[in-house]
């Protein structure tokens, strides 16, 4: 999807975080064939954080070895690559809009999902298909794969990652107020005053996939793997489908300014009830402001997180004990 962070880039990015989290090289692995050292952060107990291309380093992790797999991928194809990056940290905007500032509060880029062409949808397909069938190797049976998405490409996606292999559970829907959608007609605001071009979205979906379990029943499959279903909010309430999140906070943007950064209080509600039994290892193939590393570890949940942009890669190590701790 991206072009893959180049070594001395990786290099850089280590040398840069070695003041707050500790770096290490990953002990070498069991299997015959050689594997690549990518360069770790550990920036809070039971948090690793890789410098690597998750499609990479997820087709070299041994299967049957994570738990979980939580993740808010760039699952536009293109707001993501390094042309366009390069202008949304320049404040060009390019594919990304920039809001309009109002009431005082500046707010974040939105990305235009609605640019993409049909081919661009055709990879998309391939690389979340790609990107599904890794995922089901490396999960445990029973491990759920929680992935974020939005209203206009979460059908493409989903049904891609359904190839895999991938048990379709439902949707976690999360309601938030957000500032995508509800224009008026371009250029022609006064003329359509009563007009809004799409709706104003007022909620996100979260693709909630299951590996298919391995034993003949869930209970089994919970005493072997610890894997199957979601831990219930109490001992009356289930795990139910809908939940109630804001963006992050101003406090948590400060922290990892990211585009793209998920709240706190959605992520540890996730990573929270993910685990059915509270034990095992979450992975975020595509970590970004280390949103879900954080929650894991305000948790105390063993996590794993792969970032491919070396900036983001320096950034969430330095975050990620911080948003913690909030």
């Amino acid at each position: 999807m991206r072009k893959s962070v180049k070594t001395k880039n990786r290099k850089e990015a280590a040398t840069k975080v070695t003041a707050t989290p500790r770096l290490k090289q990953p002990k070498a692995a069991k299997a015959t064939t050689e594997r690549e050292a990518f360069p770790v952060a550990q920036p809070a107990p039971g948090i690793e954080l890789v410098l690597a291309d998750a499609l990479q380093w997820m087709a070299e992790r041994d299967e049957n070895s994570v738990h979980a797999i939580v993740t808010d991928p760039p699952y536009g194809l293109i707001e993501f690559d390094e042309r366009e990056h390069a202008k949304l940290r320049k404040g060009k905007g390019g594919v990304w809009r920039i809001p309009p500032s109002f009431d005082g509060s500046k707010r974040s880029p939105l990305p235009r999902f609605t640019v993409l062409t049909p081919a661009d949808r055709e990879r998309l397909t391939s690389f979340f298909a790609a990107f599904a069938f890794q995922a089901q190797r490396i999960l445990v049976p029973g491990g759920h794969l929680v992935i974020a998405s939005n209203p206009l490409v979460s059908s493409t996606t989903f049904a891609a990652i359904e190839t895999s292999g991938l048990e379709k559970r439902g949707e976690l829907i999360r309601i938030v107020k957000t500032l995508r959608g509800g224009d008026r007609p371009k250029g022609s605001e006064v003329e359509f005053a009563g007009v809004s071009v799409m709706p104003r979205s007022s909620w996100e979906p979260w693709g909630l996939f299951r590996k298919r379990i391995s034993e003949a029943t869930v209970a089994d499959n919970l005493r072997k793997w610890g894997t199957g279903g979601f831990k219930r909010l109490s001992a009356d309430e289930p795990f139910r489908d809908i939940v109630e999140a804001a963006p992050a906070r101003e406090i948590e943007r400060a922290i990892a300014p990211h585009p793209s950064i998920k709240p706190q209080k959605l992520m540890r509600h996730i990573v929270g009830h993910v685990l059915p039994l509270g034990k095992g290892v979450v992975y975020d193939p595509f970590a970004g402001s280390g949103s879900t590393l954080a929650a894991a570890a305000s948790l105390g949940v063993k996590a794993i997180g792969t970032e491919r942009d070396a900036l983001y890669f320096a950034m969430a190590a330095q975050a990620i004990p911080k948003l913690a701790a909030l």
